[in-house]
C-alpha cells in the first residue's frame, strides 16, 4: 500500500498528499471489492495538483524505506511533523538514503532550472550570467542555498510547503468553479443578444424549462446525517437500515483499513446523494455542479466532524459525531440551484476583465499582424535585389562575351576560364573538296596492279 494514501501515516499531514486532484468519484462495490484477492489490489497514486508533486513523492518513498524513520513516523502526531520536529530524525537515517535524497535534490533543482531559463526565454528576457541562487528563491519547497545535499531544513521546508500548499487547495478549487459559472453565464447572455426577439424570447423560455427541470428531484440529506449514512447503508451496502451501526459502517467504508476516513473515502459516501440530483444524460444537469457539490458535502462533514483538523476522520471522531443533535436532526442541505456562487457585481467585473484581455489580444493580433506585413514587404524587397543582382550579373557575362569576340579571345566559362570551341569547316572549304571526291572514288575502283618479281612456276 503505498504511503500517499496513508497505511501508516496515521499523523494528519502525510494523509493530506492523498488528496486527489481527480474529480471523477465511484460508488464502492462491496461484491466486486470481495472478489479479488487483497494482495492483487493496487492502489492509483493520484496527483496532489502541486507543481512539485514528483519530487514530493519521490522524497516520502525514499524515506519510507528507512526503518529509523518509518517508526519515528508512525509514532509522530500532527504537531511534530508540521513545526519540524520531524525532520531532525533524518540525520539518522541510512548512508544509502541519505545518498537517493540528495540526487533527488540535484535533480529537482536541475527541473526548476530548465523551467526558470523556459520562463525567461518566453519572456525575451535577456540574461547571459544568470543568478541561479537568486532566482531559485522563488520555490518554497527547498532550500536555494544548497543545491547540491538533502538536509533537515529541505525536509521542514517540503513538509510545510505542502501542507500550505494543500491546505488551500479547495479554496482555489471554488474559485476556479466561480469563474466557470461566471463565464457560462457570460456566454448565455451574449448568445441571447446575438438572436432577434422572436427567437430570444424561445430560447429563454427553453432555457427556464431546462432550469426548472433541473430543480425537480428528490429531497438530497444532509451530508453526514443518520438519513445519509442509513441510505448508503441500505442502498450500497445492501445491509438492513433497521440495523445500522456507526461503527460497522465505518470499518466497512475504510476502503484501505488504515484507521481513518480520508477525503476520498468520504466523497465516496455522496455519490447516492449526488445521483439525485445530476444525471450526465440530462442537458439541464453540468457535472461540474456535481463535483462542486461534493467538495461542499465533504467540507460540510470535515467542518463538523473532524474536530482536530487533520482532514482526517478518526473512528473516535465518527461516533462522537453520531451524537450530536444534527446528526440526527440536520439543517435541510441546499443545492446549489439555491445557493448562488457569485454576485451581480463579480459578474460585472468579470465580463470587465473578459472585456480587457480581449482588447489586449486584439493589440496583440494587430500588432503581430504589423510584423507580418513587415515580413513580407522585407522578403519582397530582398526578392527584387535578388532579381536585380541576376540581371547585373546576366548582363555582365554578356557583356565580357561582345568584348572577347572583338579581341579574338575565347569566350569565358562560368568561372572565367578561357573556353575554346572546336573547329568548324567553312563552307567554301567543303564547296572546293566537292569535285575531288568521285575522281578519288574512280581511282579506288581500279584493278590492282600485279605484283612485280613473282617467281615463275612451271
Amino acid at each position: 500500500m503505498s504511503i500517499l494514501t496513508g497505511s501508516f501515516w496515521i499523523s494528519g499531514w502525510l494523509l493530506l498528499l492523498s488528496i486527489s486532484v481527480e474529480v471523477w468519484s465511484v460508488p464502492i462495490d462491496r461484491n466486486a471489492a470481495q472478489q479479488v484477492p487483497k494482495e492483487e489490489v493496487q492502489e492509483e497514486n493520484m496527483d496532489t495538483g502541486l507543481y512539485y508533486d514528483r519530487y514530493l513523492r519521490e522524497v516520502i518513498e525514499v524515506l519510507e524505506t528507512d526503518p529509523h524513520f518509518r517508526e519515528k513516523l508512525q509514532t509522530a502526531n500532527t504537531e511534530d511533523i508540521k513545526n519540524g520536529r520531524l525532520s531532525k530524525e533524518l540525520d539518522l537515517v541510512s548512508h544509502h538514503v541519505r545518498t537517493r535524497l540528495d540526487e533527488l535534490k540535484r535533480q529537482e533543482v536541475s527541473r526548476l532550472r530548465m523551467l526558470l531559463k523556459a520562463k525567461l526565454d518566453s519572456t525575451n528576457t535577456q540574461s547571459l550570467q544568470m543568478d541561479h541562487a537568486s532566482l531559485l528563491k522563488q520555490f518554497e519547497h527547498l532550500d536555494p542555498h544548497n543545491q547540491n545535499t538533502f538536509e533537515a531544513k529541505d525536509l521542514e521546508l517540503l513538509i510545510s510547503t505542502a501542507t500550505k500548499d494543500l491546505e488551500n487547495y479547495d479554496a482555489e478549487r471554488h474559485e476556479e468553479f466561480k469563474r466557470y459559472e461566471m463565464l457560462k453565464e457570460h456566454e448565455r447572455r451574449e448568445y441571447l443578444k446575438s438572436l432577434d426577439q422572436e427567437k430570444r424570447e424561445k430560447e429563454e423560455k427553453r432555457m427556464q424549462e431546462l432550469k426548472e427541470k433541473h430543480r425537480q428531484h428528490p429531497k438530497v440529506n444532509a451530508p453526514g446525517s443518520v438519513d445519509q449514512l442509513r441510505e448508503v447503508w441500505e442502498e450500497t451496502d445492501g445491509l438492513d437500515p433497521q440495523e445500522f451501526n456507526p461503527k460497522t459502517f465505518f470499518k466497512l467504508h475504510d476502503t484501505n483499513e488504515d484507521g481513518v476516513l480520508d477525503e476520498q473515502e468520504l466523497e465516496a459516501l455522496f455519490t447516492k446523494e449526488l445521483e439525485k440530483v445530476y444525471d450526465p444524460k440530462n442537458e439541464e444537469d453540468d457535472m461540474m455542479e456535481m463535483e462542486e457539490e461534493r467538495l461542499r458535502m465533504r467540507e460540510h462533514v470535515m467542518k463538523n466532524v473532524d474536530t482536530n483538523k487533520d482532514r482526517l476522520v478518526s473512528l473516535e471522531e465518527f461516533l462522537k459525531s453520531t451524537e450530536k443533535k444534527e446528526f440526527s436532526n440536520p439543517k435541510e442541505w441546499e443545492t446549489l440551484e439555491n445557493k448562488p456562487v457569485y454576485t451581480e457585481e463579480e459578474l460585472l467585473r468579470f465580463e470587465a476583465e473578459l472585456r480587457d484581455k480581449e482588447e489586449e489580444l486584439k493589440r496583440r493580433a494587430e500588432t503581430l499582424h504589423q510584423e507580418q506585413e513587415l515580413l513580407r514587404e522585407r522578403g519582397k524587397a530582398l526578392e527584387a535585389q535578388r532579381r536585380e543582382y541576376q540581371q547585373a550579373v546576366l548582363e555582365m557575362s554578356q557583356r565580357q562575351k561582345e568584348q572577347q569576340a572583338v579581341d579574338g579571345q575565347p569566350p569565358a566559362g562560368p568561372n572565367g576560364e578561357p573556353q575554346f570551341q572546336p573547329q568548324t569547316q567553312k563552307p567554301e572549304d567543303k564547296e572546293a573538296k566537292a569535285p575531288a571526291e568521285p575522281e578519288a572514288e574512280a581511282q579506288n575502283n581500279l584493278p590492282a596492279e600485279p605484283p612485280q618479281n613473282l617467281p615463275l612456276h612451271t
